[in-house]
């Protein structure tokens, strides 16, 4: 099969969390002896801040790191969707995309009826900037991957697509596994960005201040924190490290007792059954977890066996003293994680459930574009 998909970035995960999940999807899919091609737009926001922050090494790991993964730069004024879409059997667009190469992409596929497109949608926009959202013109889509049953239903709800499926992200167990035993460095790890005020006042409650007070060991890495946060982490004593590539986060969970998992609170307000990445990702390497309060309304997990929940500052803090001091806790609850990930939540998982779908549309696995002009649109 021979799929296209539009996304921001696929080298760059510089406050770009969704290019965790398309790094996994796109190996899982070439793995399988399909052709993947990701497009992006050239100069995006992600990569353009990875290099004036980081210069071109992260780039050139990236390269090294993922060799069979294919993406290709284009300017939106000059996209030829002729010849990018020529002989593809899958298209999958993001919703961080222009409206126009939306609209276009949509237009394109109205007049060329052999293969499928797919919007995804990854993020709380739906929910909290829907004039933006209901600008997307999907007429000509065959439905939308939403990441919660909460946005696929809004979709539905609101005449937005005609169909929709929930497509969680997963992790990418050829990335995130569990290592050796490494013995901890530290206490703590949390790996996440500032957030545009998202979470600011959960960071401190959840993370922050239990730890300081416990005197744990912690060290913080992500982008955007401003310069009086970093200040006030020193004066905690908390190691604020930076931006890390998100391929090298299961060395720093391996030297590291625990991690934390604090969700924005626009997923905990308005979008409950989505926890993002982080966790499953964090599972998957087998490290504990703890997390702030979110409603797993797809029941993706079990609280309390797969991960503990803190219901506060004063659980947080509880829970994270007792897996770094009962290490036979720790281990089992990061068991049991990681089983779940294994059964229920790899990107494996994610491409056969994507594979469904289009069987849904009248693609198979196995499909070979020369027999596209014999389907009927759905």
């Amino acid at each position: 099969m021979r799929v296209a998909m539009f996304y921001h970035s696929l080298v760059s995960d510089w406050n770009h969390g969704n290019a965790h999940f398309l790094r996994g999807i796109a190996t899982e899919l070439a793995a399988r002896a399909h052709e993947v091609v990701v497009h992006v737009p050239r100069d995006g926001w992600s990569v353009t801040n990875l290099r004036e922050r980081e210069g071109e090494r992260p780039i050139a790991e990236f390269h090294g790191r993922y060799p069979d993964l294919i993406e290709r730069e284009y300017d939106l004024a000059t996209l030829d969707l002729e010849r990018v879409l020529e002989d593809v059997d899958l298209v999958i667009v993001h919703e961080w995309n222009e409206h126009e190469l939306v609209r276009r992409i949509g237009e394109h596929r109205a007049r060329h009826r052999g293969y499928r497109v797919l919007f995804h949608d990854t993020h709380h926009r739906s929910l909290t900037d829907r004039q933006s959202m209901a600008g997307y013109d999907l007429r000509y889509y065959d439905g939308v991957l939403a990441f919660g049953s909460v946005i696929r239903d809004l979709y539905l709800a609101k005449g937005w697509a005609q169909r929709a499926w929930v497509w969680h992200e997963a992790a990418d167990i050829r990335v995130f596994h569990p290592t050796d035993e490494v013995p901890c460095e530290a206490d703590v790890v949390w790996v996440g960005n500032w957030g545009d005020e998202e979470r600011t006042a959960e960071l401190y409650e959840f993370l922050f201040d239990p730890v300081s007070r416990d005197g744990l060991r912690t060290n913080v890495y992500g982008v955007r924190y401003p310069q009086q946060v970093q200040r006030r982490l020193r004066e905690r004593g908390i190691a604020y490290r930076g931006w890390v590539e998100n391929f090298r986060v299961p060395e720093l969970f391996a030297r590291h007792c625990a991690t934390v998992h604090i969700p924005r609170r626009p997923y905990v307000e308005a979008l409950p059954g989505i926890p993002t990445i982080r966790p499953f990702e964090a599972l998957a390497c087998g490290i504990p977890l703890v997390s702030a309060p979110w409603e797993d309304r797809d029941g993706l997990f079990t609280p309390g066996k797969d991960f503990l929940v803190a219901r506060n500052g004063k659980e947080m803090r509880r829970h994270l003293r007792d897996l770094v001091d009962d290490r036979d806790m720790a281990a089992e609850l990061a068991l049991h994680g990681h089983r779940t990930i294994l059964r229920r939540h790899t990107c494996a998982h994610r491409v056969d459930e994507l594979f469904g779908i289009c069987h849904d549309l009248g693609l198979s696995n196995g499909f070979h574009h020369e027999r596209a002009a014999a389907l009927e649109a759905p």
